[in-house]
């Protein structure tokens, strides 16, 4: 069974904006190529595939500062992100980006990359950006391995012979995950996974057995999976609910304290401490006036229209939309925000949940369930389909943060678990097809209104349902035919910027207002 984190994978990472599948996962990969070179490396060589969308969006979606941030072994949410490409050249890191062809078919999000160490040590890495910021990387020096950043691992290039030996020496390590072998002619490679950290006695005395070639060393960006996933379809996640008389958060909560062997106190409290991240992103998106590329922010001004009984509705729906719309500001200036569930939909539950807390005067564990319900639609979709909108459009995206949403309005207001899911189920059936067409590849257009709708929709798709609605088709099989109509859209409408409304002339013509506020400046600095 598929272990999905909903820390990992469904509310997180905590990132910069705008993108999780470009800018977060660029920034894992930078950091897994700097562990593979044991150092900062002197030479990076970035290749992206020809048709895939990394080519045609990686400077609007910020990769190329996640990717140097992570070479240089930065934090993504430091200060200088923004500088990340001029700090490494002032470094001596060199880091270039090309596009090109691919022998094989592969994933929209594929890339190819090249490393070399000061002391002159070549890596070439096949990886890939699989949404919501999770990468995985398929090959190392040509040899297969399956590198996802969710646990510590060693891996060994070495001669056959020296197997039993090398075996040995491994089998000391403490909390094994995994061991996998391959071989190729004289040369095997071994992979073992693991819950702790290998010490630097053990990879020494790897490095000097005589016939080693190489050890390599993977430090995890995610927490580790260590306990079973207690399922992995609505279904049974609804039965298991039902079998112990607990909410969708509950048993949400239940699931992951199991999977990372941590307590439900701890989960519930790291649940917290995202949503005052996702709290400050409101806060300090309502204020924001300026930063974005092709919008001006108005997230402030329609909040305090809205306050002042000037809209012709208003209301809580409304206040939720203002609210996402704040974050997204924030994600598009390059801000701080947690990817929930990616960055492309990071406003959306922002909208809902500092909404719940606000105007229905939640406590913090109460906050903290709603949000483990949202994610245990979440943690499905992950199991079952994808968030990247390079394979299956913005549905998996925002349409997930939505649905995701909608679970969590029905927690609190006290249903089941199923109601949570049908509640989810609906929303998802109402954003099915929804194209990832993003203005210039930039995430604003129509991005920032999609996630206000989507966080004012989920109030209303929670009410039909705790008002009576019976909806005939249930999650598993909404999901279902969610990636199956992800399939069948065309490449022009998966985050590429080649369809839909990014090439409606109004917006083809549409100025960079950042940059041209940064021409400004250089002139005025010169």
């Amino acid at each position: 069974m598929k272990k999905v984190s909903i820390f990992n994978e469904v509310i997180g990472p905590i990132m910069r904006g705008p993108s999780s599948s470009h800018t977060a996962a660029s920034y894992h990969l930078g950091k897994l190529i700097r562990d593979l070179l044991d150092e900062a490396p002197k030479q990076v060589i970035i290749s992206f595939a020809k048709n895939g969308s990394y080519a045609e969006v990686y400077h609007q979606q910020g990769s190329d500062l996640g990717f140097a941030t992570g070479i240089m072994g930065k934090e993504i949410i430091s200060d200088g992100f923004t500088d990340a490409l001029r700090n490494a050249e002032n470094t001596g890191i060199d880091i270039q980006f090309k596009v090109k062809e691919f022998e094989q078919k592969v994933h929209p999000n594929t890339i190819s990359i090249t490393g070399v160490s000061k002391d002159g040590f070549e890596i070439d890495v096949l990886a890939k950006s699989i949404g919501g910021g999770a990468v995985q990387v398929d090959e190392l020096n040509k040899w297969p391995v399956n590198i996802t950043g969710d646990s510590y691992e060693i891996i060994i290039d070495f001669d056959t012979r020296k197997s039993d030996i090398i075996k040995s020496e491994l089998g000391r390590c403490e909390g094994i995950i995994s061991v996998s072998e391959r071989s190729r002619g004289t040369r095997s490679l071994i992979t073992q996974k693991m819950s702790k950290s290998p010490g630097e006695n053990t990879l020494k005395r790897l490095s000097d057995i005589d016939g080693v070639c190489r050890v390599w060393r993977i430090n995890p960006f995610f927490y580790t999976p260590i306990g079973e996933a207690l399922f992995s379809s609505a279904q049974d996640m609804v039965s298991s609910a039902m079998e112990r008389n607990l909410s969708l958060g509950r048993v949400s909560l239940t699931y992951e304290s199991t999977l990372l062997g941590i307590s439900e106190k701890d989960a519930l409290d790291e649940m917290y401490r995202r949503y005052l991240l996702m709290k400050s992103g409101v806060e300090n998106g309502l204020k924001l006036q300026e930063g974005m590329q092709l919008l001006t922010p108005t997230a402030g001004k329609i909040m305090k229209a809205e306050k002042e009984g000037k809209l012709y509705t208003g209301g809580i729906h409304t206040r939720a939309a203002v609210r996402a719309l704040a974050v997204m500001h924030v994600n598009s200036s390059m801000g701080v925000v947690c990817a929930a569930p990616t960055g492309g939909a990071a406003g959306t539950l922002p909208g809902v949940f500092i909404t719940l807390f606000e105007e229905k005067g939640l406590g913090k564990e109460e906050i903290a369930l709603a949000m483990f319900a949202a994610s245990a639609v979440g943690l499905i979709l992950a199991t079952k389909g994808t968030f990247a909108a390079e394979v299956a459009g913005c549905q998996v995206e925002i349409g997930a943060a939505g649905a995701m949403g909608a679970a969590a309005v029905v927690e609190v207001a006290g249903g089941s678990a199923k109601e949570a899911c049908e509640a989810a189920a609906i929303s998802f059936q109402n954003t099915m097809g929804s194209v990832c067409d993003l203005v210039q590849g930039i995430v604003e257009i129509p991005c920032h209104t999609r996630n206000a709708v989507a966080a004012s929709s989920a109030f209303v798709c929670a009410d039909l349902i705790m008002g009576g609605y019976i909806n005939p088709v249930p999650l598993d099989e909404t999901i279902d035919a969610v990636m199956s109509v992800g399939k069948m859209l065309p490449r022009e409408l998966r985050c590429t910027a080649l369809g839909g409304i990014a090439l409606a002339p109004s917006a083809l013509r549409m100025k960079n207002l950042k940059h041209a506020q940064d021409s400004v400046n250089m002139v005025g600095d010169s």
